[in-house]
Formats: C-alpha cells, structure tokens, sequence
C-alpha cells in the first residue's frame, strides 16, 4: 500500500501544514488528522502503520509534523510551543476539511496527542472527537506532576490507547484521569506494551486493532 502523498497547504500562513495525505481507494465518510510525539515526525512507525490500517478501512488520513518539528528536525519542542503546535493542529483539521467533506477527528501520539486534548478542551468543535495514543499522563517517575487541568472542560469524545507498561501513565492512573472528562471517552489498553505501543509481537496487528476499536467508538457517537 502506497504510504501516502507529501501534503503542504499554506492557507493559514501562520501555521503551514506539512505531511503526508492518504487517500482510501474509494470515497471517504470520514478524515483523521495524525501527528506524533516531542521526539519524533510523522515518519514514525506507529503513524505510518496507523495511517495506513485507516486508510485500508476507508478513511482520509493527515499524518503531519507539528510547527517545533518543521522548525528543526531534531529535538523536543521548546519550552511555549504547545500554542503554536495547538494552531498547527487546527490547521491540520481544517486542511482535510478542504480534502474530505465527512467528519474529521483529531489523533496525537504522546505530546501531539496532549496537544490535541488542549485545543480540544478550548475548542470543543475543532474535531468530532479525538484518538489519544499514549498519553503522558505526567513524566516517568513523577506522578506527582500530573498533566490533567484541562481534563475537566474536555467535551469532545476521546478514546485513549495506553501500554500497559507505559511509564507515563499506568492504567490505573489513566482510569482515573479520564473521570475528570464530562464527554465520552474510552480507553483501550494494549497488553505488554510501553509509551511507544507497537511491539515486535503486536507489529502486524496494532494498527487495524486500534483503527477497529477506534471505528466502533466513532459510530457509537
């Protein structure tokens, strides 16, 4: 499978999109933007599997770099990049809008996918609902620097995808952070994995196993 088209609009001038467009084989009901953690782009595994796995389902799928990381291709993102990589998002969404005129949902592994909660939280209508792969619940070893102050104005649907070996977050932990959120949400928890949730064992079968969780959340909606 093709894994997808290099994607660049300019409409919001302050926040070019960059990435990779996918296009399923026949028309699309609905579109996921994809973006990825602070130490990694677009070119990721895990997005690349997911992107695909959607795309096979009949999906329309972004996978896109955040603004830090078209801003250097190296490195964790500066100390007040979350508003601008949250205005790179928002301009993901809207730039496969343009492409798809079904509905869109927003996904982010790790810090994209905190990111995406943020924006989220202030903005309920940016997407129809969100796909939050390992979320960094609060740095490892430090649960007592919890990342959880916008979870209680979270309204939009939000499933969660966590290792069960995550440092940044156990499943306990999650459990009780996602009854902060008044929408609804799901968590889906992926045994013996870490924050980067594909493993040799899982490789062939992560990515349809969360995009088949991910659809049966969507059309509960």
């Amino acid at each position: 499978m093709k894994r997808g088209t290099e994607f660049a609009d300019d409409s919001a001038r302050d926040s070019p999109v960059r990435g990779f467009l996918h296009r399923p084989a026949s028309r699309s009901a609905a579109g996921l933007v994809l973006t990825h953690g602070a130490g990694s782009n677009c070119q990721s595994p895990l997005l690349v599997a997911l992107a695909e796995a959607f795309c096979a389902g009949g999906w329309m799928v972004l996978r896109c770099d955040l603004p830090f990381r078209q801003a250097r291709p190296k490195g964790p993102p500066a100390g007040g990049a979350g508003e601008r990589d949250q205005a790179g998002l928002r301009a993901a969404v809207a730039a496969l809008r343009r492409e798809n005129p079904g509905r869109v949902y927003l996904g982010g592994h790790s810090y994209g996918g905190r990111q995406a909660s943020m924006l989220a939280a202030a903005d309920p209508e940016v997407a129809e609902g969100l796909l939050l792969l390992s979320y960094p619940l609060h740095p490892p070893q430090r649960a007592d620097v919890m990342r959880t102050g916008h979870l209680p104005n979270l309204r939009t649907p939000a499933l969660f995808v966590q290792g069960t070996s995550d440092g940044f977050g156990s499943i306990a932990e999650m459990e009780e952070a996602i009854r902060l959120i008044p929408a609804r949400t799901g968590l889906m928890a992926i045994p013996d994995a870490g924050h980067e949730l594909m493993t040799r064992r899982n490789r062939g079968e992560l990515a349809p196993e969360i995009r088949n969780r991910f659809q049966a959340f969507t059309s509960a909606m």
